[in-house]
C-alpha cells in the first residue's frame, strides 16, 4: 500500500487502493479508437493522420516489438506555446515566460496485447525520484522531459526497466479541443471545489465540462474542497490528481461513445482533433493502433497506480517506490502476469 512518511506534500495522505475502472484509456487513444470504425470516415483518418507531427531523436531508444505486446508511452505536455493572453484560463496556464519549452505534465504507459485481447493503463507519478537517463543526475521523473521526449523514454525504460515501443504526446490547447468535440463531460461534485493554481471552480453537483474547466480539473495538484465551513486540501497532491484523471478519462470516453452513436460523423471531427494536435515517433501509425485498440477498449482496461512513498531529497517533496510496486512493473516489463486489481472501499 501508499504510504507518504518525510514527504511533506504527502505525510498526511490517506492510503489509496488500486481501482478498476471500465474505460480507463488515455483520452488520446481513447477519441482516436471510438472514431475509428465509424462508417465513412477510415480513408480520411489516413489522409489526416499522415500529417501528424513526428518526434525526432526516438530511433536508438524505442524498442522493436518482438513480443505479445506493445507499451506506449502517453506524455501530456505542459507545453505554453501558442496560448493566448484572451484565453479564459490564461492565468491558470500562462504563455512561455511563466514555462519555456515544454515539461511532462502527466506520464503513462499503456500496455497493450498485439491482438487486441487485453490492455492495461500505468500512471507514474511526476515526482518519482529518478536517475535522468545520460546525465546521471537524481530529480523528478518529469523533468526528463526537458531535453526531450527520447531523454523521458530512456528513463523510463533504465529506471522502471519498462520497454517502450511506442511514444504519443499531447498538449494542453489540444486537450480543450478534444474535449469540446465531444461536448464536454459531466464531473460530480460532493462539495464547492477549487484549484487557485489551475484555476478550477466548481460548485456541488455535477457540472458539465467544458474544455477548459476540463482541464483545470485535470491539472489539478491542489485540489480543495469547502467543508465544514473551511478549505480543506487534497493531501495526496499528484497521486490524487491521477485518481481524478482515470475517473475523467472513463467519464469522457463513455460520453464519446454515447455522443458517436447519435452522430457518426463527430468522429470526423475528432479525427481532425487529434491529428492536428499530437506529436507521435516516426514508427507509429495511429490508425494501424487504433484498430487493435478498439477491440481492447470494447472490453474495458485494467489501471494500476504504483505504490510509493513520500520523502525529502535536496528540500524537495519526492516518492520513491516501494517494493510491492513489482507485480505491476513486471507485466509492463513482459515478465510477469497481469496483477489483480482491488477494487477500492
Amino acid at each position: 500500500m501508499q504510504q507518504y512518511p518525510g514527504g511533506d506534500q504527502y505525510a498526511d495522505a490517506p492510503k489509496r487502493r488500486r481501482r478498476r475502472s471500465s474505460a480507463p484509456l488515455a483520452l488520446l487513444f481513447a477519441l482516436l479508437t471510438a472514431a475509428v470504425g465509424a462508417a465513412g470516415v477510415i480513408r480520411a483518418a489516413d489522409d489526416r493522420t499522415a500529417n501528424v507531427e513526428r518526434i525526432e531523436g526516438l530511433e536508438d531508444i524505442l524498442v522493436a516489438v518482438e513480443g505479445p505486446a506493445v507499451n506506449y508511452l502517453l506524455i501530456g505536455s505542459d507545453s505554453r506555446e501558442g496560448s493566448d493572453p484572451n484565453a479564459p484560463d490564461f492565468g491558470g496556464i500562462g504563455d512561455t515566460s511563466a514555462v519555456q519549452g515544454r515539461r511532462s505534465d502527466t506520464i503513462m504507459v499503456l500496455r497493450q496485447e498485439k491482438d487486441g485481447n487485453g490492455a492495461a493503463l500505468m500512471s507514474i507519478p511526476r515526482d518519482l525520484l529518478v536517475t535522468i537517463a545520460g546525465s546521471g543526475k537524481q530529480d523528478r521523473i518529469n523533468s526528463a522531459y526537458n531535453d526531450g521526449a527520447d531523454v523521458l523514454a530512456a528513463t523510463v525504460t533504465q529506471e522502471l526497466g519498462i520497454p517502450i515501443n511506442h511514444v504519443v504526446d499531447i498538449d494542453f490547447f489540444s486537450f480543450e479541443e478534444l474535449v469540446d468535440a465531444v461536448g464536454g463531460a459531466t464531473i460530480c461534485f460532493e462539495y464547492v471545489t477549487r484549484d487557485l493554481n489551475s484555476g478550477l471552480a466548481q460548485e456541488p453537483g455535477c457540472n458539465r465540462l467544458d474544455g477548459v474547466q476540463a482541464l483545470a480539473y485535470a491539472r489539478s495538484r491542489n485540489y480543495e474542497e469547502f467543508r465544514d465551513g473551511n478549505w480543506r486540501k487534497d493531501p495526496t497532491a499528484d497521486l490524487g490528481r491521477i485518481q481524478r484523471q482515470q475517473a475523467f478519462i472513463s467519464t469522457i470516453v463513455d460520453a464519446t461513445m454515447t455522443e458517436l452513436q447519435s452522430d457518426p460523423f463527430l468522429a470526423s471531427e475528432l479525427i481532425d482533433a487529434v491529428s492536428s494536435s499530437v506529436r507521435i515517433d516516426a514508427g507509429l501509425d495511429p490508425i494501424a493502433a487504433a484498430g487493435t485498440l478498439r477491440k481492447a477498449f470494447a472490453t474495458g482496461l485494467a489501471t494500476y497506480q504504483l505504490d510509493v512513498r513520500g520523502e525529502n531529497f535536496n528540500g524537495k517533496s519526492i516518492l520513491r517506490l516501494n517494493d510491492s510496486s513489482k507485480p505491476i512493473l513486471d507485466y509492463f516489463r513482459g515478465i510477469g502476469p497481469l496483477p489483480v486489481v482491488t477494487v477500492a472501499e
